[in-house]
């Protein structure tokens, strides 16, 4: 059975980890959506709903500091990340719509570049990643002779190490099967309940418990003022 999403409710009890206020997203000299407030609490599993073209991955992408064609706020546990960079660069964890893995390089040696940015130097904590996602025996193969799949398990291996608190995944279970996709849903859920925070954008049910949702169609921008956001 499919647990219901909650609606996000900008009036969190707890104080909230990541805040939007005023968040207005541009792409192509055309506004997206607009006056986009609200926050997200360690424990938060959330969905970003929206059909196609209504700036689920730009906002992921300026979530994750990729794009800078917006207008609002931004805050990282209660300042704003423009004054906590570093603070905030350091507890992101990103993985877009591609795998972004090198191909010329091994599903092991992939994981070695991530984890030296995560001070991760045990090569047994990497293999055992691989193992987790079902890549044990393909540690030392070259990624372009894996499959779409593979390579997304690779990519998804990080986060059986990553110590970051924020993660923002567009699209993770693109190319998954049935067990990667159930094994995933476990991975996010364990994540959140350890204190982290998941923000996820899929073109399927996700079926994690207490999954939250924010939809884009809830923020149009039709009467968005730019030149009072400009000097706002």
């Amino acid at each position: 059975m499919r647990v219901p999403k909650r609606l996000l409710d900008d009036s969190l009890a707890a104080t909230p980890l990541l805040e939007l206020r005023n968040l207005a997203c541009e792409r192509d000299e055309r506004f997206l959506f607009a006056n986009l407030n609200a926050g997200f609490s360690a424990g938060d599993v959330v969905q970003i709903l929206g059909p196609n073209g209504s700036g689920k991955t730009t906002l992921l992408r300026i979530l994750a500091g990729v794009s800078k064609d917006f207008h609002g706020d931004i805050y990282w546990n209660s300042q704003p990340i423009t004054k906590v960079r570093w603070e905030y660069a350091s507890e992101l964890l990103y993985l877009g719509h591609l795998p972004g893995i090198k191909k010329s390089l091994t599903a092991l040696e992939n994981l070695q570049w991530y984890a030296a940015s995560q001070g991760v130097t045990d090569k047994a904590i990497l293999l055992a990643a691989l193992a987790t996602v079902k890549l044990a025996g393909y540690e030392d193969t070259p990624c372009y002779r894996l499959s779409a799949g593979q390579l997304r398990r690779v990519a998804l291996a990080r986060l059986e190490f990553s110590r970051a608190k924020l993660w923002i995944l567009d699209e993770p279970f693109t190319a998954l099967d049935k067990s990667g996709i159930a094994q995933l849903e476990l991975r996010l859920a364990a994540h959140a309940q350890a204190g982290g925070l998941v923000l996820v954008t899929s073109h399927q049910d996700i079926n994690i418990p207490n999954l939250k949702s924010l939809d884009l169609q809830n923020f149009p921008a039709a009467n968005f003022d730019t030149e009072e956001a400009s000097h706002g």
